[in-house]
């Protein structure tokens, strides 16, 4: 049996139903793979129905201001995806006259969308033979065909597209993309049943006895890290609670998202420097006399590249501080709710 009958043969079997699948609008499509983009399908689908609900269409997404979008992208980390998604949905009303592109390298010129994004939305939305390729799928062709090339790198790319292209499915590229995804996400898994596998008498990794080593990956660098002081400031005015947050700016990927007054360090502080430091900070950052703070429990925020150490210090001030630098702003904390703020500071707010 050819590679494309047995992978459409088990998917019809073990394939997932998804909100996103069995239709062929583009904008709900672009929309789903670029929220499930280093995010796992049972939290995906939920923010994907978020979305659709409040910007049904992609001139409805583009009308929106960013901190919208952010506020609603909260909790899936990776910002950028937000703001790329925005920008996206701007570029299409503005410069395709409101018309998703229809071509495979049309939609890899939108914002945020690179060659996995590109392929998936040409075979959903248009049924263009462009296999795609993730993890899952690098996963699964690697061991079934032997494949030692490192992953992740534009050789290996290369190399599996030109395999699966002799492989996809050309009537049904859709469904040919949807097998491959699902057969590498909930069979051919890192730690697999070979036993149930349809290709078990064909895999080379199987054979040789390589499963556990396919995929190659390259090595990651160690995630450097970074020690941030938060300072939480909160004062009464006519019997309502405030507190300053700041906007952060410039390349960052929570850039646009707001949070309390930072103090970073290139070391990590004892408690003894740290009030020495946050008299410092506060004094000239607010023109604050010394004040009483309590300190939380540490914080570790994990990022790709960055392994994030927080404390915040929380201080109930008899009034506003003197000297509110530009770039704060002045907030309820009831409204802290309504702004858009990265998953660190929405731990630090849940635990209170």
């Amino acid at each position: 049996m050819a590679f494309s009958q047995k992978l459409d043969t088990w998917f019809e079997d073990f394939g997932r139903e998804l909100p996103w699948r069995g239709i062929d609008d583009p904008y709900r499509i672009w929309l789903s793979e670029i929220i499930l983009q280093q995010t796992r399908i049972e939290q995906g689908r939920d923010y994907y129905l978020r979305f659709v609900e409040a910007f049904p269409t992609v001139a409805d997404l583009a009308a929106a201001s960013e901190e919208q979008v952010l506020r609603l992208w909260q909790g899936l980390g990776y910002y950028s995806r937000a703001r790329n998604l925005h920008a996206a949905a701007i570029y299409i009303m503005n410069e395709c006259g409101g018309v998703f592109p229809s071509t495979y390298e049309g939609i890899l010129r939108m914002k945020g969308v690179g060659r996995y994004t590109a392929a998936a939305i040409a075979s959903f939305a248009f049924r263009l033979p462009h296999p795609v390729i993730d993890g899952n799928v690098y996963r699964f062709v690697s061991r079934l065909f032997g494949i030692a090339t490192p992953i992740a790198t534009d050789a290996a790319y290369r190399e599996f597209e030109a395999l699966l292209l002799k492989k996809i499915d050309r009537r049904r590229p859709d469904r040919f993309n949807a097998a491959l995804m699902d057969f590498g996400s909930l069979q051919c898994k890192p730690q697999p049943d070979c036993t149930a596998c349809p290709f078990a008498d064909e895999c080379v990794a199987l054979r040789t006895g390589r499963v556990d080593m396919l995929p190659v990956k390259a090595p990651k660098a160690k995630p450097k890290d970074r020690w941030f002081y938060y300072f939480d400031l909160r004062w009464k005015e006519d019997g309502v609670e405030h507190t300053l947050v700041e906007q952060r700016e410039g390349k960052d990927i929570w850039r646009g998202l707001y949070q309390f007054p930072l103090l970073e360090t290139a070391e990590e502080l004892d408690e003894k420097q740290l009030r020495k430091e946050a008299k410092r900070f506060a004094q000239e950052t607010f023109h604050l006399s010394p004040f009483t703070f309590h300190l939380s429990s540490p914080f570790l925020h994990q990022l790709t590249h960055r392994t994030i150490h927080a404390l915040f210090l929380r201080a109930e001030l008899a009034s506003r501080p003197l000297l509110l630098p530009e770039k704060t702003r002045v907030v309820t904390t009831g409204e802290i709710k309504n702004i858009p703020v990265s998953r660190l500071i929405d731990r630090y707010l849940q635990s209170l």
